[in-house]
């Protein structure tokens, strides 16, 4: 993915007036709150901190915007999920805290902000063929990276040799993204953990 897609880049010699990733950051949570058929020009100025022809001065329209946004998104989170599994001892460990970073973006405040990727799927993979690719790349990854994690508990000995690591990195993926769905309806803490904790029960 492109993150320069639709950026108007600004003339040799004239400085950002703005820091990019910082705006695109508030684009993200307005993107994930809203939708992208839900948030107006004037909203995403509001949240960047840039007025409407500010706006059109750095991004060709809405959806290079959007598609910005996106890819900042996944290298934010990305990045995180990295940090995250860093201190992980193991195989099985690993799997724990990928599954704990999802659950705990999956109460409270976050849950209900919502999954940028998980949105564009149900609003507009099916409308646009760009975007569609876009997302089907994201879940592919995040799906290739469970499946790592998971070879890696068997190659360590903390998960079974038996497992079937292509299902279950499938399923787990299914897992997090429904987290992240029934994120929105504000479950306690309490709630995704209990879920986390019924999935790492299955992994023997």
């Amino acid at each position: 993915m492109d993150p320069g897609a639709g950026l108007k880049l600004p003339a040799r010699g004239r400085p950002r007036l703005f820091d990019l990733d910082e705006a695109l950051g508030h684009a993200v949570r307005v993107f994930s709150e809203r939708g992208y058929h839900g948030t107006s020009i004037s909203e995403l100025g509001s949240a960047m901190g840039l007025t409407a022809g500010s706006l059109y001065k750095a991004f060709a329209d809405k959806r290079a915007v959007f598609l910005a946004a996106l890819e900042h998104y996944g290298r934010d989170r990305s990045a995180a999920l990295d940090e995250a599994l860093a201190a992980a001892g193991n195989g099985r460990d690993a799997v724990r805290a990928a599954l704990d970073f999802y659950a705990g973006a999956s109460h409270g405040r976050r849950g209900r902000e919502g999954c940028l990727v998980v949105g564009t799927a149900t609003e507009l993979a099916a409308l646009d063929p760009e975007i569609s690719t876009r997302v089907v790349a994201a879940l592919r990854r995040r799906e290739a990276l469970l499946a790592e994690l998971l070879q890696r508990g068997q190659a360590d000995g903390s998960l079974p040799a038996t497992l079937d690591v292509k299902a279950t990195a499938r399923f787990l993926l299914c897992l997090l993204q429904g987290l992240r769905v029934v994120g929105k309806t504000s479950p306690t803490r309490a709630d995704t953990e209990a879920v986390v904790d019924v999935a790492m029960a299955a992994l023997k």
